[in-house]
């Protein structure tokens, strides 16, 4: 399966740590980031993230987050997403 994943700073950890168990249970991971711990807009990844199940580029999508409120609102604004 191929899952689209995407975070912001807060989520950083868990997300790099899903992917791996993701890649070894044999599912292709497409990570739009971030890339750090360092503080940043989550907008810039979740909404590729959510653009890419909602294109079918991608068959699933998990965002992370602090409160993931935001993110989710982000998500859910993508027709499809």
């Amino acid at each position: 399966m191929r899952i689209a994943i995407a975070s912001d700073h807060a989520g950083f950890e868990y997300k790099e740590a899903i992917k791996t168990f993701l890649g070894n249970h044999g599912h292709e991971v497409v990570d739009f980031g971030t890339d750090s711990q360092e503080s940043c807009d989550y907008p810039l990844f979740i909404r590729p993230a959510a653009e890419s199940v909602a294109s079918e580029n991608c068959e699933l999508g998990i965002i992370l987050g602090g409160s993931v409120n935001g993110e989710a609102m982000v998500a859910n604004r993508i027709p499809g997403g």
